[in-house]
């Protein structure tokens, strides 16, 4: 296990995490405003606790404009009681408060992408303090964190479970188990280059040895209500199978389909600033050099459209929800099956 991040958090809690029992708080992020001197940002946090037994670290609202994850932890902490547990459930549906309250993938108060900023500075900007506390107090505490994402705003996600390569076989081996136990229609293996890299939470979860699952559950700023079902159940089916929650009523995992992405040529961008057409759907299987819409310059005649391709094969995993794209947004991302060539 690396070192945890230097420096002591400025973020409190009058939460005890050693209490059986469920408690309700924040934690408390300070934050100092012309008309609020010795104010706090409130996280809302609740802790179920019974006995000895494995912790369970669940976030959502890491990205303000996600909303399956949040909804899904906010029933799961009404729902579940002590007497259901063994062991620690550490539930935080809305992590990046500030980006949840503005509806926004950053945080107003910085600017701060929170998951390009692990392991975060003590005594940095708010964003910053966030992923502090959570690499130095939260993971410290935990057996597994599940990250539940989705598209956001700019992007219409597949629901998928997402995993980084373990640093043995054994470790991916155990990840690729508790994805098929979380059952989301697919389950995307990455091995960690594209994205934020390391300073994802998943990647320092990894770094400091913590399981971790992240998801995508749906995108273009609105909500998926399959998609909060699928985050739902698959919490309830891995909390039941790491032996937090014995006694959960679960169905049975749905088959997940293994994919990948196979390195930077995934991912498809836009070369020009236009209003974008798409000519596939999520779910299309596509063929390299095959069509993926077109650009249509905001410049309008005599410039000609632009037209997408993809450069690999694969199957349309996310795509573009607004159709307004500038130079380097992202239209698509495929995936492939794993084992493919």
């Amino acid at each position: 296990m690396e070192m945890l991040p230097a420096g002591e958090t400025r973020i409190w809690t009058t939460l005890d995490f050693n209490q059986d029992g469920k408690q309700h708080d924040w934690l408390r992020l300070p934050f100092s405003t012309d008309l609020s001197a010795y104010g706090v940002i409130p996280i809302p946090i609740t802790c179920i606790k019974n006995g000895a037994g494995p912790t369970a670290l669940l976030i959502a609202g890491n990205h303000g404009d996600e909303y399956e994850g949040q909804v899904a932890l906010s029933k799961l902490a009404r729902q579940v009681e002590p007497r259901d547990a063994r062991g620690r459930i550490l539930i935080l549906p809305a992590l990046n408060y500030p980006a949840v309250v503005a509806g926004r993938r950053l945080s107003p108060l910085d600017e701060g992408n929170l998951n390009r900023l692990f392991p975060g500075e003590a005594n940095g900007t708010p964003t910053q303090m966030i992923a502090h506390y959570v690499s130095s107090v939260l993971l410290s505490m935990a057996d597994i964190v599940i990250d539940l994402h989705s598209g956001g705003s700019s992007l219409y996600y597949l629901p998928c479970c997402l995993i980084r390569s373990g640093k043995t076989g054994a470790e991916t081996a155990r990840l690729i188990e508790l994805m098929q136990v979380f059952g989301a229609p697919i389950g995307s293996v990455s091995d960690g280059t594209g994205g934020g890299g390391a300073t994802t939470l998943s990647a320092i979860a990894q770094a400091f040895g913590v399981v971790a699952l992240t998801t995508e559950l749906g995108g273009g700023g609105g909500f998926s209500s399959t998609g909060e079902a699928i985050a739902s159940q698959g919490i309830y089916r891995v909390l039941k199978h790491i032996g937090v929650l014995p006694n959960a009523e679960t169905k049975s995992p749905p088959p997940v389909r293994l994919m990948q992405v196979a390195g930077r040529g995934a991912y498809t961008y836009a070369p020009i600033h236009g209003i974008f057409e798409p000519a596939v759907e999520l779910g299309d299987s596509v063929e390299a050099g095959q069509s993926g819409g077109f650009l249509f310059p905001v410049e309008g005649l005599p410039r000609q459209p632009e037209e997408i391709r993809f450069a690999q094969s694969g199957l349309v995993a996310c795509r573009r929800a607004p159709a307004l794209a500038a130079p380097g947004d992202c239209l698509f991302k495929l995936v492939t099956d794993v084992g493919a060539n």
